[in-house]
């Protein structure tokens, strides 16, 4: 998509965001919006949960083919699947960006419509209250997303040996999405739009989470790797988790035409098994519930919790390597 017009630097900080700001639709809990000096959100539990995360432009992602609009949505997305994997509803979002003198004004609009679009599908509770926008030679996104615990937080800590391991949402098709769009045959991607879609706009299961909030022991938002986020899971816990082959078939089995295209092109070989073990950015919700709850539609069983020595991640009892997306050296 093209940005054309003035740039935020030609209209004025106050004149662009007045402009930008006036998609965001409020929600009963912000007392005070964006325009004060901070905003004041009502909360029913004195209680609540907070995190962050960050985009940085050619790292995080690259505008020859994430629209503003996209990574307005994206960044909603992988906020608040961070909140409800703690078991709490998202109420509130502020967001600090740094853009480059060259960035448009209708570059902002759009990212200002993905943020609501992602908030009106994922998250209706919530509201932008707030932010910052600051010069910078790339642009860089920081959401902060705030959430109000329904019950108890669901810690990363909590799985029990005898606990079943279980996935809601998807696995792997980021990955292969995002495989899809740096091809080097550009026409590649538009074969696959359901999976290039889950790259660009990831919609994570946010009220199926929230529905079984009471009934798990540890649950997180697999945003990095099955295999990484699943180590990360067993450390915390002091446990080991036992993943099976046979219950990834389905995600795998999804994924394998798009595979062997890519690997009929003549580039590097791809995996679809690689894609759902080592792939990351489908925010689904690895989630660990005693043994004789029974699952709810949109979880998939995928594994158990066993008895170790030391934390440790196996895929049909042998060792799984442990590796991912690294925001720091990847």
């Amino acid at each position: 998509m093209e940005y054309t017009g003035p740039t935020i630097f030609e209209l004025g900080e106050n004149q662009a965001l007045k402009q930008a700001l006036s998609v965001f639709k409020p929600v009963e809990s912000t007392l005070v919006g964006s325009g004060d000096d901070a905003a004041v959100i009502a909360l029913g539990d004195p209680r609540f949960v907070v995190t962050t995360d960050t985009l940085v432009q050619d790292h995080d992602f690259r505008l020859d083919f994430s629209t503003g609009y996209d990574l307005g949505f994206k960044a909603v997305a992988s906020n608040i699947a961070d909140v409800a994997a703690m078991g709490a509803r998202p109420i509130a979002l502020t967001v600090a960006m740094v853009v480059t003198r060259d960035t448009t004004q209708a570059w902002l609009e759009d990212f200002a419509r993905g943020l609501q679009a992602g908030l009106d599908e994922l998250a209706p509770t919530a509201e932008i209250v707030g932010g910052d926008l600051a010069a910078g030679k790339q642009i860089v996104i920081a959401v902060a997303a705030h959430g109000e615990l329904l019950a108890e937080p669901v810690l990363r800590s909590g799985a029990k040996v005898g606990d079943q391991v279980a996935i809601g949402g998807t696995l792997g098709k980021a990955a292969a999405g995002l495989a899809l769009l740096m091809h080097e045959d550009r026409t590649l991607a538009a074969s696959y739009p359901e999976l290039v879609d889950v790259q660009l706009r990831p919609t994570p299961p946010i009220e199926l989470a929230l529905s079984v909030s009471e009934h798990a022991t540890a649950m997180m938002d697999v945003s990095d790797s099955l295999a990484l986020d699943a180590n990360r899971m067993a450390k915390a816990s002091e446990v080991g988790i036992d993943l099976h082959s046979s219950k990834l078939f389905g995600y795998q089995a999804v994924l394998e035409l798009a595979a062997q295209s890519i690997n009929s092109r003549g580039s590097a070989q791809v995996s679809e098994v690689d894609w759902v073990l080592y792939g990351g950015e489908d925010h689904s919700f690895l989630t660990t519930f005693p043994q004789d709850f029974v699952l709810p539609r949109g979880f998939k069983a995928v594994g158990e919790v066993v008895a170790a020595k030391e934390p440790v991640v196996l895929l049909d009892g042998k060792p799984l390597e442990i590796k991912g997306w690294d925001s720091v050296s990847s």
